[in-house]
Formats: C-alpha cells, sequence, structure tokens
C-alpha cells in the first residue's frame, strides 16, 4: 500500500509540474517559428527515447550531490534530492514531459488559424487569444497529454531507481517494488502489483486514446 500512495503522490506533482512546463513550451513551438525550432523540440523529445538509465545518468550528473546543480543545492542548504521521494518526482517529470509536449503541440498546430487570425482582428492580444480560443480548441489533446503523462510517470522505473534509489518506505515506488518482489521470489505480491499497474495504465491510456480521437 505504501508503494501504491507513493506512486500516485509522484506521479500527481510530477504531471502538475508537467502540465505547468509543457502547456506553454508546447504553445512556443507551435506557434513561433524560428531558428533551431527543431533542435529544441528534439533536446524536449529526447528522453522519450533515450533508454530510462540514461536519462537517469544525466539526472545524477546534474543534480546528484556532485552534479552542476545539485552540488550549488547542497552548499546553500545541505539537501540533496538524491534517494528521496522528490527525486522520483524529478524522474517521473523528465522522463513524462515528451507525451505532454508532443500531443500538446500538434493539438494547438491543428486549430484553424482563421479562427486566430478573427480573434485579432476583433483586437484581443496574443495572450488573450492564446486563453480565449487556442487553448480551449486544443483542449481535447492537452487533456489527453496530461493522461498520458500521468500513466507514464506512474509506470516510471528506470530513471527513479537511479536517482531515487531503492529504499522501503521512503523512494519504492510500484514498479522499483515489483522488482523487489521479483528479485526476492514474492511472487504473489509481485503478481498483485503487476496485475494492479496494468489495469490503471490500460485505463489511462483508453482515457487518452478517446481524447485524442475527440481532437484529431
Amino acid at each position: 500500500m505504501f508503494s501504491l500512495r507513493l506512486s500516485f503522490q509522484v506521479a500527481v506533482v510530477a504531471t502538475f509540474l508537467i502540465i505547468v512546463t509543457g502547456i506553454p513550451v508546447a504553445y512556443f513551438l507551435a506557434q513561433r517559428n524560428f531558428k533551431g525550432k527543431e533542435l529544441l523540440d528534439m533536446i524536449f523529445t529526447l528522453p522519450l527515447v533515450l533508454p530510462p538509465t540514461v536519462t537517469g545518468y544525466y539526472l545524477i550528473v546534474i543534480f546528484g550531490r556532485n552534479g552542476f546543480i545539485g552540488k550549488i543545492i547542497y552548499n546553500l542548504t545541505g539537501w540533496t534530492i538524491m534517494f528521496t521521494w522528490h527525486a522520483a518526482v524529478l524522474a517521473s517529470f523528465v522522463i513524462a514531459l515528451p507525451f505532454m509536449i508532443k500531443t500538446s503541440r500538434a493539438a494547438i498546430e491543428s486549430v484553424d488559424k482563421n479562427l486566430i487570425n478573427a480573434s485579432y482582428t476583433l483586437g484581443h492580444s496574443e495572450f488573450e487569444t492564446a486563453v480565449r480560443v487556442i487553448l480551449p480548441l486544443a483542449r481535447k489533446g492537452i487533456m489527453a497529454g496530461a493522461v498520458l503523462s500521468f500513466a507514464r510517470a506512474l509506470g516510471e522505473f528506470g530513471a527513479t531507481l537511479m536517482l531515487a534509489g531503492n529504499i522501503p518506505g521512503k523512494t519504492n515506488t510500484m514498479p522499483i517494488a515489483i522488482y523487489s518482489f521479483a528479485s526476492s521470489g514474492e511472487w504473489s505480491q509481485a503478481n498483485y502489483l503487476v496485475i494492479l499497474l496494468t489495469f490503471m495504465s490500460g485505463i489511462f491510456l483508453y482515457l487518452a486514446n478517446r481524447y485524442s480521437k475527440r481532437t484529431f
């Protein structure tokens, strides 16, 4: 039950951060044309194709106790994100963010340009147009991206294991608990969590597909 609660806690916090970050990034990529645009998109999307352990390694290099950013934080506060549930949130955020950006960008780009131009003609600013026209029309795709991101964050394993570790009662999310039970031969416990995680992931995927079909 601890692993189930922790997984939902991590996924909820990570998804919130993904929504707050992903929508502006997706809007920027969809509405702006500039040199290096696709390169920037590639950087944001890279965790989608990299092995999670490679992404986890990069996160350690950046946010570890001796990392570029982690060292500064440790020297200022004496705190390190490593081997905490916050590390699991960070890993899930980085791994799942591409789903939000890709899906939301496609939804925003699909909005009729005539409606956007009409909003500008009526004297609305870009911010007002985005809030009143673009984002409402793209909401189904954005919601689909949020659901996919939540499902991916819920099932994140590789980067989480490297950054947060496998500490019982502290950082062992459901995927990590499954790994531990299987490694120790506790198959009944592993089977229970596997079935539960598969069922929940299937529900989230079904919801994301429904939202996507309504959008495109």
